[in-house]
């Protein structure tokens, strides 16, 4: 089981997102717990000036707007029953029991999972204080009913870092299908929140997959100068399309101020995932790809390589986006042997010597460890080493 918190200024757009997904046949909701009628009974007026209600009494505090997520594992067999049994003592055991909340169930993955919508803001107009909540109090609530319920844990299968990516809100952005604003705040808010991106250009890398574009502008623009920021939708050519949609509307506010605090986590989170991603693509280089095999072959690991180009269509750009450590890496940032124009140069060459060894990984392993064989007709080649490394072959 995982919890996830994320609280907010604005219970409206908490509310607005659980609501359209009900709105869309994606979710249900299965509980009003301390409302003056039952779910089925309220309307969406009815939750918000319920919930306004307990926020107008106490004006100072501005984060009032609490947003929850339990995650359960695939193999757990959760009915809404026990759903509803499972949130209300997890409520309880964080002290949100006698809080309004609302109860909604997401069928949009493949594992079961709910959303809870609340406040902090009490009766009295006191706030329950959130500091340290998601670390202390839910921690001690999921591992309790962990063991009480016989769920799986959250650290036996790393569920934690492992938990599958909402699959509706990750899909592709397509205009005309979904509402605009909706579409790209759905992509928006799993990409920013999920993926380790250290710049704009890496963001991009990734929203571009699901047809989005965050866009500053051009830089005489005053948009620009005054560091605002537009999510838009692209076409199948790659063409903004649409009305624009501003960061500041979306549900999280993926600001450019936000964005910037979150370059920098990135940059720590990121870093173990570095070597790995260098090693897949030299193996894939080891047998002297075209530019399109080695696309192809990293695909199939789940690494898309996205090429930046000018408005010529010259590529000057790399970027290998992986989609299992949700890391995302400019070719430069890896090494100079992975810029666009080491990797570009090498694809155009049409060369594959089999006495050359483009890859820096094998190169590196051979001056490391002094590995090499040799033949009658001279020393081994790159497929050849790594042949003998798959076969077990050990250096004298």
């Amino acid at each position: 089981m995982v919890a996830k918190i994320i609280t907010g200024k604005h219970i409206r757009g908490i509310l607005s997102y659980n609501e359209h997904k009900v709105g869309k046949g994606t979710a249900e909701i299965l509980l009003a717990e301390n409302f003056t009628a039952e779910a089925s009974r309220l309307s969406l007026t009815n939750k918000l000036s319920h919930f306004e209600a307990f926020v107008e009494k106490n004006r100072r505090t501005k984060t009032n707007a609490i947003h929850i997520s339990l995650n359960f594992d695939a193999s757990d067999k959760l009915d809404n029953e026990l759903l509803k049994e499972l949130s209300e003592k997890y409520m309880t055991a964080i002290g949100f029991e006698d809080q309004p909340y609302l109860l909604y169930r997401h069928y949009d993955a493949a594992h079961p999972h709910v959303h809870i919508v609340t406040t902090n803001i009490q009766s009295n107009g006191q706030r329950i204080d959130l500091h340290n909540i998601g670390k202390n109090q839910s921690e001690t609530a999921r591992k309790s009913l962990e063991k009480e319920y016989s769920l799986v844990e959250a650290e036996s299968k790393g569920q934690r870092d492992n938990l599958p990516v909402n699959q509706v809100d990750i899909q592709r952005a397509l205009y005309g299908k979904d509402e605009t604003k909706q579409a790209i705040a759905n992509v928006v808010r799993s990409v920013t929140r999920n993926w380790k991106y250290t710049s704009l250009p890496e963001l991009n890398a990734v929203l571009r997959q699901y047809n989005v574009i965050a866009d500053r502008g051009s830089e005489d623009s005053k948009m620009f100068q005054k560091n605002g920021l537009l999510y838009r939708i692209l076409d199948k050519q790659g063409k903004k399309i649409g009305v624009p949609i501003k960061a500041s509307s979306i549900y999280g506010k993926p600001t450019l101020k936000f964005l910037e605090n979150r370059y920098k986590l990135n940059e720590e989170l990121r870093k173990p995932y570095k070597l790995q991603l260098k090693q897949a693509i030299d193996f894939v280089l080891l047998r002297h790809p075209t530019k399109v095999e080695f696309e192809q072959t990293l695909a199939g690991k789940g690494i898309q390589v996205v090429y930046r180009k000018n408005e010529e269509g010259r590529i000057y750009g790399i970027t290998f986006t992986d989609h299992k450590s949700k890391s995302v890496f400019n070719g430069s940032a890896l090494g100079k042997a992975y810029s666009a124009k080491a990797l570009t140069d090498g694809f155009t060459t049409a060369v594959k010597s089999e006495s050359k060894i483009a890859s820096p990984f094998m190169n590196n392993f051979i001056n490391q460890t002094g590995f090499q064989k040799f033949s009658d007709k001279g020393t081994y080649s790159a497929s050849h080493i790594l042949e003998d490394l798959l076969n077990g072959y050990s250096a004298l």
